[in-house]
């Protein structure tokens, strides 16, 4: 079984790898999954506060990798 940081670098490798209209779907994936989730633990029906923070910060990684990427767009011209 991998380790959580393990797991991490491979989605930062595959993020890094598709295109920017693939890495904005998958922004509004974990978006809506978290939402979801969000609903759910209010609701009372899940109590997975830890799935919670981990797309927190899914959704903060797929974010820097597009501010990223705009940087270095505007560096080129």
């Amino acid at each position: 079984m991998k380790r959580r940081t393990e797991l991490v670098k491979e989605q930062k490798d595959q993020a890094r790898d598709l295109t920017p209209d693939e890495v904005r779907n998958k922004e509004r994936e974990i978006s809506d999954q978290l939402f979801r989730l969000k609903f759910q633990y209010a609701s009372g029906q899940t109590d997975t506060l830890r799935k919670i923070r981990e797309l927190r910060r899914d959704i903060a990684r797929v974010k820097t990798i597009l501010r990223e990427r705009g940087a270095s767009d505007r560096a080129k011209v």
